[in-house]
Order: C-alpha cells, then sequence, then structure tokens
C-alpha cells in the first residue's frame, strides 16, 4: 500500500486518542519493517511507543505525532481519490501527514537515497511524553522535518505556550444566607475580565501574545455558596516568556492564587527557497526534539479544522505533500 490516500485512509480507521495509540504503532511498524526498514519502538509507557525507522545514518528526520484529541471521528472520502476530501480525525492532525512522510521516504529509498529517518512520536496531544522520550534516543539527523497542518506552507517559526493553572478560594455557605458564605465564582469572573486590558507583549513575525481561558471548575450546587474556584489559562507566547510570567503575577497579585504549568518556548525555523512562508500561532513537538536536528515545520491540510467535527483534509494537496516531502529532503541533503 503505497497510494497515501489509501494508506491515510488506513491509519484514520484506527482509534488512536491520545493514551491509546498503540494499535496506530504497531500499524506504522508493520508498514516500515515489511519494506525493509530497520524499527525501533521506543517504549513510553505499557502499550505505547515512538516509532523511530532508519536505513543507516539519516541526515534528515520526517516526523509528526500518531495520537489525536477525542472523540473519534471515522474517515470518509467526499468525492474521488484525486478530487476529493478525505474526512476524519486525524485527516489533517496528524494521520494524512504521516502517511505522507511514509510514502515521500519509501519514494526516496526507491529512487537510491537511503539518508533519511522516520519518527513517529505519541503523546502530542495531552503533554509530548513522546517527544520528551525521543528525545533521549541516539539522533544522527542534522535536519528535523516536524509535521504539522500549515496548509503546505514552510512555517518561519511558531508561538510558545504556557499553561497557567488560576485558584480562588471562598466559604461555603447556605445560598439562603448568602452573606454567611463567600462566593469564590463572582470573583474569579472578576479576575478573568482583567485579563482583557494587559498591554501583553508583541513580535514583529508572530503578532500578538493571546490567552484563552479553557476551563473553569467551581461550585457544587445550586443552592450552595460556592468555596472554591479554578481557572485553567493558556497563554500563545511570541518570545521571552518572562515579562509575560511578571505580568500574569501582578494581574493575580492578592486576588489568587496561580500555579505554573506546561511550558513550551516560542520558536524560529528553517526555510528553504521555492516554498511559501508563514508564521503559525500553535505550538509543536519541535521545542523537545532538540536533538534531532535544524527545524522545518510543514504540512498538508488547515489547523482551522484539526480538533473540529469538521477535520478534513483536501485529497490533491494530500497527494501534492509526498512530492512537497520529497523535495524538502533532497533540498537539505543537498
Amino acid at each position: 500500500m503505497t497510494d497515501v490516500v489509501a494508506l491515510a485512509a488506513e491509519l484514520l480507521a484506527i482509534e488512536s486518542t491520545t493514551g491509546r495509540e498503540g494499535r496506530a504503532v504497531e500499524f506504522a511498524s508493520r508498514w516500515l519493517v515489511s519494506r525493509g526498514w530497520n524499527v525501533t519502538v521506543q517504549e513510553v509507557s505499557p502499550g505505547r511507543g515512538n516509532v523511530w525507522a532508519s536505513r543507516g545514518l539519516g541526515a534528515v528526520t520526517l516526523s509528526t505525532h500518531l495520537d489525536t484529541v477525542p472523540p473519534y471521528i471515522p474517515p470518509t472520502l467526499a468525492g474521488d481519490q484525486h478530487a476529493g476530501t478525505l474526512r476524519g480525525r486525524g485527516a489533517s492532525d496528524a494521520k494524512g501527514i504521516a502517511a505522507a512522510m511514509l510514502v515521500a521516504a519509501d519514494q526516496l529509498v526507491q529512487s537510491g537515497e537511503e539518508r533519511v529517518d522516520l519518527l513517529f512520536v505519541i503523546g502530542e496531544e495531552k503533554g509530548s511524553d513522546g517527544a520528551r522520550a525521543a528525545n533521549h534516543l541516539p539522533a544522527t539527523s542534522a535536519f528535523l522535518v516536524n509535521g504539522e497542518p500549515t496548509e503546505s506552507k514552510l512555517a518561519s517559526g511558531c508561538k510558545g505556550s504556557q499553561r497557567v493553572m488560576v485558584r480562588i478560594r471562598g466559604r461555603e455557605a447556605h445560598s439562603a444566607y448568602p452573606h454567611l458564605g463567600q462566593s469564590a465564582i463572582e470573583p474569579m469572573l472578576d479576575l478573568l475580565r482583567q485579563l482583557r486590558p494587559i498591554d501583553w507583549p508583541r513580535d514583529p513575525v508572530l503578532g500578538d501574545t493571546t490567552y484563552n481561558v479553557g476551563v473553569l471548575h467551581a461550585g457544587t450546587e445550586a443552592n450552595v455558596v460556592p468555596g472554591f474556584a479554578e481557572a485553567e489559562v493558556m497563554f500563545r507566547l511570541v518570545g521571552d516568556p518572562e515579562p509575560v510570567r511578571a505580568l500574569i503575577e501582578e494581574w493575580a497579585e492578592g486576588k489568587a492564587e496561580i500555579e505554573w504549568g506546561s511550558f513550551i518556548p516560542a520558536q524560529r525555523f528553517h526555510v528553504i527557497p521555492g516554498f511559501d512562508v508563514v508564521p503559525v500561532a500553535y505550538t509543536s513537538d519541535i521545542p523537545l526534539l532538540s536533538r534531532w536536528g535544524t527545524p522545518l515545520l510543514f504540512g498538508p491540510g488547515s489547523i482551522h479544522v484539526a480538533h473540529t467535527t469538521e477535520e478534513q483534509v483536501s485529497v490533491a494537496e494530500l497527494r501534492a505533500s509526498v512530492d512537497a516531502y520529497v523535495r524538502i529532503v533532497r533540498a537539505l541533503l543537498a
């Protein structure tokens, strides 16, 4: 099976939300072994592992992730295999990309070029435990081509991220006598609104620092004054994280407890002639794979449909991405 659309559909048919990647790992490993690759499965946790495939000393590594966000959405093909649309969980993020990398690497080998490796990691959508483990492998590549949906453009850079847990403690009471308690929700709502007017850092390439209040936990019942409120906020960073952290500490001082969560720095990427170039706002595993070489970021599909029920990729773009990965590898080897 070397048709990229058929291969992508096979991968999409395997449910591999984060933590359940085992069958996708096995599928990719068997596909590679059957074509003569040297395959190492690096166990990250029981039943889950990274796939590293090589033909010798790889100078360029093609890499993406095999896990997806929930819920699982089975694949469907709208239209035909040349002008249609492949839909389903992972179509753009990132099993379609994995299929394109597999076929591109196979084409390179068939033409006599064996200085290419493949690295498929797990856990990217939730903590990146796969990439953290993969950075301990004895990589030999000078360049890492990471795959995320960039609309088939080379990314010049990407924003970083900083998760923050915000907690406010109140005092519970019967809701008929609210003066006997102290609500934790109302001051939390007031505090979150105060994020809007803050003058966050800006970068001429990556744009504005942004934030998203993604999760709220508070209260127990409508007839109980809430004694605890917690918010999880994700900041998208465009440079040095310290000015953002200082602004967050100033914002929360005397009003809430804060706990710093996962952090990924903003990145600048290598680009090559012949491709459109654009910055992206999302993060990737690249900062956690520092031993794998100078990074590039490229992939078919749009981030705007990733993580949604409308996740899809154009068949034409998916097919074109195979040639694009071949061109990128050859340019880097040259």
